[in-house]
């Protein structure tokens, strides 16, 4: 199932710069990395939280004591989605009464 990552810089919780790869949702920390280097910042650390997010939720955050070198955002969001299931979905309509 091929979807694709969408990673976004957030600082005082308004978005200031996003990057988008295709991507495996099991493989997400490879396009996590080609995100990273698009957006020009360094590669987070990703630890045992993360990737239970990951698992549980198909996103995570990465804050600023997670990047080895001092970073100019307040969270760094990575969320998987695939343009397919979106298609898939019926649109919301209101029940008729």
């Amino acid at each position: 199932m091929a979807g694709k990552l969408w990673v976004r810089q957030i600082r005082k919780n308004k978005m200031v710069a996003d990057a988008v790869a295709s991507c495996d949702k099991m493989a997400w920390q490879e396009a996590l990395l080609e995100c990273c280097h698009r957006l020009d910042i360094g590669v987070p650390m990703v630890l045992s939280r993360h990737l239970k997010d990951w698992e549980d939720f198909s996103q995570t955050r990465f804050l600023p004591e997670h990047f080895l070198e001092p970073v100019r955002f307040d969270r760094l969001e990575a969320e998987y989605f695939d343009p397919e299931d979106a298609a898939k979905k019926k649109p919301f309509r209101e029940a008729e009464v």
